[in-house]
């Protein structure tokens, strides 16, 4: 998986792990307020049934209590009070019933085939004594009795609220009911309502997520391609400047040997040749031709001296044979010499022990850095630092010359390449690289850690406010 790819997962994953999590808990949170709901709509329904049914079966009884309380038992007092009892409906399935203390049924409106009949041992589709169960609620003083009875309207068994009485006078059971499949049809709609919104929740969560995966998705791929865009314009004057640099280099290296070397072996090869010429003369000629060979020997000299130079640009051999330390105070005698730039070295602690290619990285830094400050900071002093702090050998450059915009100029595509090579040097070595520049001077910190001593290079310091000059 490529590095943009693992970019755009590490910020898609969280985000639908979140919105999976807000899913499930808001899914669990409305089943939950759900049954709540369900719950309180069922308890609210049923104490308002029970309120009811308690009020109609009051209301029957005081239709009949003058027939009751005139202490009466015979037929037609009790057949006034059944036909009463059977005018008293409220609705299809809303009706009175009569039951004496033995089961037996004495007054149904709806089922008057049960008239007679001894229902005593009665038992409903759960096995359950209806009417045991009745008479049993009526003895004990009355009350609400769930059972499940024939519905008169769909002629079906369903469930049954009932509230019975005792008649004690005449040792009846008096009592009514409601039937409850209207209330679980009701609450069945219920469910099925919540059901749907919460399916209806999860979806739109859905939705949100892929819509934020894609968002994600779109917006890393658009900065990708844009970055990519910009690593490639990048990378193509980096590239450029690399090839100008080695065109620079190789016509500098063709300059010092065609104006240097090249002239003086000429004039070295004329005066060898024109002293071979006068071996052969008398005395006198054999003495110009020794002064000659002599001159020569002294011109020879500074050849090799030119050539010292030209191999100590390209890669100093005292860095290989003495050390870092030696290399850039020789560095800064030959930048003294050269600009007429007073630049100091100091050194501090122990500082061998860094990898070669670290010594290299080090060394190529600091000849950046008094490049760039020949070039550009009009200094009056320079001063090179050698330093072991903790477990990184530290190389400061500071200068009291005109300071630069560090940030704009390292992000600038056509300007700052020194700078950035610096930067990716260190980066190679896993150093850091700190460079702080305001009107008073530029410093450049390069921390370098031991080998098998992980340092803890500084952070890069903040740049400092633009100063009078630019660099390259």
């Amino acid at each position: 998986m490529k590095l943009r790819q693992k970019v755009i997962f590490l910020a898609i994953t969280p985000l639908i792990l979140a919105l999976c999590t807000i899913a499930l808990f808001v899914r669990h949170q409305a089943i939950t307020l759900a049954q709540q709901q369900r719950d309180t709509i069922q308890q609210a329904w049923l104490a308002s049934k029970e309120a009811e049914l308690k009020h109609y079966v009051d209301l029957a009884t005081r239709s009949v209590a003058h027939l009751v309380d005139s202490g009466k038992r015979d037929q037609a007092t009790l057949d006034e009070a059944k036909r009463i009892l059977s005018t008293l409906s409220y609705g299809d399935d809303g009706y009175f019933f009569v039951y004496d203390f033995q089961g037996n049924s004495l007054m149904h409106p709806r089922q008057p085939e049960l008239v007679g009949r001894n229902l005593w041992e009665m038992r409903d589709v759960n096995g359950e004594p209806t009417i045991q169960r009745l008479v049993e609620r009526a003895r004990a003083g009355g009350g609400l009795q769930r059972y499940i009875w024939a519905k008169p309207s769909i002629n079906k068994s369903a469930p049954k609220l009932g509230y019975v009485v005792p008649i004690e006078n005449w040792g009846w059971m008096l009592g009514t009911g409601i039937y409850l499949d209207d209330v679980d049809a009701a609450l069945a709609k219920i469910d099925a309502q919540q059901s749907r919104n919460i399916q209806s929740t999860m979806q739109w969560i859905a939705l949100l997520a892929i819509v934020s995966a894609l968002v994600v998705a779109s917006s890393g791929l658009a900065l990708n391609i844009s970055e990519l865009r910009v690593a490639d314009a990048k990378l193509k004057v980096l590239a450029q400047r690399v090839v100008e640099s080695q065109e620079q280099e190789r016509a500098r290296l063709s300059r010092d040997l065609h104006d240097g070397i090249s002239q003086w072996l000429v004039s070295i090869k004329l005066q060898i040749e024109a002293g071979v010429i006068r071996l052969g003369g008398d005395a006198d000629q054999q003495q110009k031709a020794r002064a000659s060979f002599e001159h020569t020997a002294g011109q020879l000299n500074d050849v090799l001296g030119e050539v010292r130079r030209i191999s100590h640009n390209l890669r100093p051999a005292i860095l290989d044979d003495l050390g870092l330390a030696a290399a850039l105070e020789h560095l800064a005698h030959e930048a003294t010499q050269n600009s007429a730039l007073p630049v100091r070295f100091v050194a501090r602690g122990v500082t061998d022990g860094l990898p070669d290619v670290a010594n290299t990285v080090l060394f190529r830094i600091a000849q950046e850095a008094l490049t760039n400050i020949e070039r550009h900071a009009g200094a009056r002093q320079v001063d090179i630092t050698l330093a072991r702090e903790d477990n990184n050998v530290t190389l400061t450059i500071a200068d009291d010359g005109a300071g630069f915009d560090a940030a704009s100029v390292a992000i600038h595509p056509k300007r700052g390449i020194g700078l950035r090579n610096m930067m990716e040097r260190m980066d190679a070595i896993g150093g850091q690289l700190a460079i702080t520049s305001s009107a008073a001077g530029t410093s450049v910190q390069a921390a370098a850690p031991l080998p098998g001593k992980p340092g803890k290079p500084g952070k890069p310091g903040k740049p400092g406010k633009p100063g009078k000059g630019t660099r390259a």
